[in-house]
Protein backbone atom coordinates (compact mmCIF):
# COMPACT_ATOMS: atom_id res chain seq x y z
CA UNK A 1 0.00 0.00 0.00
CA UNK A 2 1.14 3.39 -0.47
CA UNK A 3 0.16 7.14 -0.06
CA UNK A 4 -2.26 8.95 -2.56
CA UNK A 5 -0.90 10.91 -5.44
CA UNK A 6 -2.85 12.64 -8.31
CA UNK A 7 -1.46 10.69 -11.21
CA UNK A 8 -2.70 7.87 -10.20
CA UNK A 9 -5.95 9.03 -9.68
CA UNK A 10 -5.96 10.96 -13.56
CA UNK A 11 -6.73 7.96 -15.35
CA UNK A 12 -10.64 8.22 -14.20
CA UNK A 13 -11.04 11.64 -15.53
CA UNK A 14 -13.67 11.07 -18.40
CA UNK A 15 -14.51 8.12 -16.90
CA UNK A 16 -17.98 6.19 -15.98
CA UNK A 17 -17.04 5.20 -12.23
CA UNK A 18 -18.56 3.66 -9.15
CA UNK A 19 -18.21 5.17 -6.04
CA UNK A 20 -18.44 3.65 -2.79
CA UNK A 21 -17.31 4.48 0.80
CA UNK A 22 -17.09 1.77 3.66
CA UNK A 23 -16.59 1.74 7.37
CA UNK A 24 -13.89 -0.57 8.65
CA UNK A 25 -16.23 -3.57 9.33
CA UNK A 26 -16.87 -3.70 4.96
CA UNK A 27 -20.40 -2.07 5.09
CA UNK A 28 -21.33 0.28 3.42
CA UNK A 29 -21.85 3.92 4.83
CA UNK A 30 -23.93 5.61 2.14
CA UNK A 31 -25.23 3.69 -1.20
CA UNK A 32 -22.58 3.40 -3.85
CA UNK A 33 -23.02 5.81 -6.92
CA UNK A 34 -22.46 5.77 -10.58
CA UNK A 35 -20.82 9.24 -11.77
CA UNK A 36 -18.45 10.20 -14.44
CA UNK A 37 -15.29 11.82 -13.01
CA UNK A 38 -14.68 15.69 -14.60
CA UNK A 39 -11.49 16.32 -12.79
CA UNK A 40 -9.58 15.54 -9.95
CA UNK A 41 -7.20 17.69 -7.86
CA UNK A 42 -5.59 18.47 -4.45
CA UNK A 43 -7.60 20.35 -2.06
CA UNK A 44 -6.49 23.96 -1.55
CA UNK A 45 -4.76 22.79 1.78
CA UNK A 46 -3.67 19.57 0.11
CA UNK A 47 -4.81 17.85 2.84
CA UNK A 48 -7.58 16.14 0.53
CA UNK A 49 -7.73 15.11 -3.28
CA UNK A 50 -11.06 15.39 -5.02
CA UNK A 51 -12.56 13.84 -7.49
CA UNK A 52 -14.54 16.51 -9.27
CA UNK A 53 -18.12 14.88 -10.77
CA UNK A 54 -18.96 18.49 -12.25
CA UNK A 55 -18.39 21.72 -11.07
CA UNK A 56 -19.08 21.90 -7.28
CA UNK A 57 -20.13 18.43 -6.34
CA UNK A 58 -16.83 15.91 -5.36
CA UNK A 59 -15.22 12.93 -2.94
CA UNK A 60 -12.60 13.54 -1.17
CA UNK A 61 -9.94 11.11 0.61
CA UNK A 62 -7.24 12.35 2.97
CA UNK A 63 -4.09 12.07 1.14
CA UNK A 64 -2.54 10.06 4.40
CA UNK A 65 -4.84 7.30 3.31
CA UNK A 66 -3.15 4.12 2.22
CA UNK A 67 -3.82 2.97 -1.58
CA UNK A 68 -4.22 -0.38 -2.71
CA UNK A 69 -5.10 -0.05 -6.86
CA UNK A 70 -5.09 -2.29 -9.50
CA UNK A 71 -6.00 -1.70 -13.16
CA UNK A 72 -9.69 -0.96 -12.60
CA UNK A 73 -9.89 -0.18 -9.41
CA UNK A 74 -8.43 2.12 -6.65
CA UNK A 75 -9.20 2.39 -2.97
CA UNK A 76 -7.88 4.40 -0.23
CA UNK A 77 -8.01 3.75 3.49
CA UNK A 78 -8.11 6.57 5.88
CA UNK A 79 -7.13 4.89 9.24
CA UNK A 80 -7.98 7.22 11.30
CA UNK A 81 -12.05 7.81 10.33
CA UNK A 82 -12.24 3.92 9.48
CA UNK A 83 -13.32 4.66 6.13
CA UNK A 84 -12.16 3.12 2.97
CA UNK A 85 -13.15 5.27 -0.55
CA UNK A 86 -13.37 3.01 -3.64
CA UNK A 87 -13.69 4.01 -7.19
CA UNK A 88 -13.72 1.88 -9.67
CA UNK A 89 -14.34 1.68 -13.41
CA UNK A 90 -17.99 0.37 -14.96
CA UNK A 91 -17.79 -1.05 -17.78
CA UNK A 92 -20.62 0.53 -20.13
CA UNK A 93 -22.59 -1.87 -22.36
Amino acid sequence: MELIKLEDVERFVGVPVEIAIQDEEGGERAPSVKKTVKKVQYCPDRTHIRFYFDDFYFLAAPLSSRVSQSENEWAAYDSESGLTYKVKKVQVL
